[in-house]
């Protein structure tokens, strides 16, 4: 009892001491635990992952093949480091024969998706800069309506990954998160994602899944990382520091828009099985006594474009991606105005309002734009729909969850 007393005592004279020990013990136990649990984590994904390298394959089959584009810029050069720990184990585990290819500087990725070879699946692993390059070096190809078929995984590993929150299940824990996208991936279900096509008369095409963004809340986006001193506070500072340089901020644009079309019936996924020789040689000599009536095909209708002049303070055009798994009547994309009418304070704390929506084309502009949070210079451009362009894999748990939300955007 007495040695008792004398520790507490001790711990009493040196309550600083103490107090400080206690804070380091404390953070300490908290980062083991957490490895512990990363740890755990990473056990159960290769279980299941090692689930699908133990199917047999039949003799006329192959190993199937993925190419991986890896930047390992991403996420403050951790990139690398996350997609060794996380996703690759996984991959080998399920008897993928990957490739991984790794990029030295920006827009390297564009360059290498010119040069990819056929493959089963692609794989990119970065973040939103990443995963624009990718699409944008795909869909540049001169052979790209055989490329665009290519069903395409994304790993998060990027400090700002869009995506991720329509493919996988959101979670904080950087390592389920890794792991959940790889097992997607492997598990083989995926949903059509639209794209946007941005083309101007100066530059090639640039594609997007997400959209373009072009105003006064964009900028501010684009500049919040310079008052990282001012902590929370950081944001709502921006937009101040915005509204004293330059106050009412309205951008003036020429859209010219076609209406929604009505969205055709989804091609089947599976090729159906071949029908049987008898089948196939009653059906020949039935055509060839009684052949099919030809309809005489209708002429199209003429495009009727629309235009109109706009003042706003943000103007932006998106996909909706979203929620790919909701079902809709039209292929559309959503153009969203902001109004130039809003106070100053309006403007530095309640951020978005919509005020119109409608398809179109923005025509002339100033200053930069946002294509999936990448900056682009503003000038006169064609925006064109893509509808379900590309298959990417999506965890079924993530799927229900959308199918469930009544979100259409």
């Amino acid at each position: 009892m007495a040695r008792v007393v004398k520790v507490f005592r001790t711990l009493r004279n040196h309550w600083k001491k103490s107090t400080f020990a206690v804070c380091v013990l404390s953070y300490g136990g908290h980062w083991l635990y957490g490895k512990h649990c990363d740890n755990v984590l990473r056990r159960e994904a290769c279980i299941e992952a090692r689930a699908f390298g133990h199917q047999l394959i039949g003799p006329q089959e192959h190993l199937k093949k993925a190419i991986v584009i890896l930047n390992p810029a991403a996420c403050n050069r951790k990139a690398n480091s996350l997609f060794e720990k996380n996703a690759a184990p996984i991959l080998h585990l399920a008897g993928v024969e990957v490739k991984i290819v790794k990029t030295d500087y920006e827009g390297q990725a564009k360059k290498l998706m010119e040069l990819m070879d056929q493959t089963d699946m692609l794989i990119i692993a970065g973040g939103d800069g990443t995963l624009q390059e990718v699409i944008t070096g795909l869909l540049r190809r001169v052979d790209e309506e055989t490329f665009s078929k290519i069903p395409i995984g994304f790993i998060p590993l990027g400090s700002s990954n869009s995506l991720s929150q329509s493919l996988h299940l959101v979670s904080d824990n950087k390592v389920q998160h890794i792991t959940s996208a790889t097992l997607s991936i492997l598990k083989g279900e995926t949903v059509p994602l639209d794209v946007l096509q941005i083309k101007s008369e100066k530059e090639q095409p640039v594609f997007a899944l997400f959209g373009l963004r072009w105003g006064a809340f964009r900028d501010v986006t684009a500049s919040i990382s310079k008052y990282w001193y001012l902590g929370p506070l950081k944001t709502r500072a921006a937009h101040w520091f915005s509204s004293l340089k330059q106050w009412p901020q309205s951008h003036q644009a020429s859209l010219s828009y076609l209406a929604p079309v009505p969205r055709p019936p989804d091609l089947p996924t599976e090729i159906p099985p071949r029908p049987n020789l008898l089948y196939r040689i009653y059906r020949r000599l039935k055509n060839y006594w009684n052949p099919p009536i030809e309809e005489p095909q209708k002429e199209p209708e003429p495009e009727r474009w629309e235009s109109k002049d706009i003042s706003t303070l943000e103007l932006t055009v998106s996909t909706h991606n979203k929620n790919p798994v909701k079902r809709r009547e039209d292929d559309s994309m959503v153009i969203t105005l902001d109004s130039d009418s809003l106070t100053v304070g309006q403007f530095i704390t309640e951020g978005h309002y919509d005020l119109l929506l409608f398809f179109s084309c923005p025509q002339e502009g100033a200053g930069f734009y946002g294509i999936d949070n990448e900056e682009y210079e503003a000038m006169s451009v064609e925006v064109r729909l893509l509808p379900r362009k590309l298959r990417f894999f999506c965890s079924a748990e993530r799927r229900e969850q959308l199918a469930q939300s009544p979100s259409t955007s």
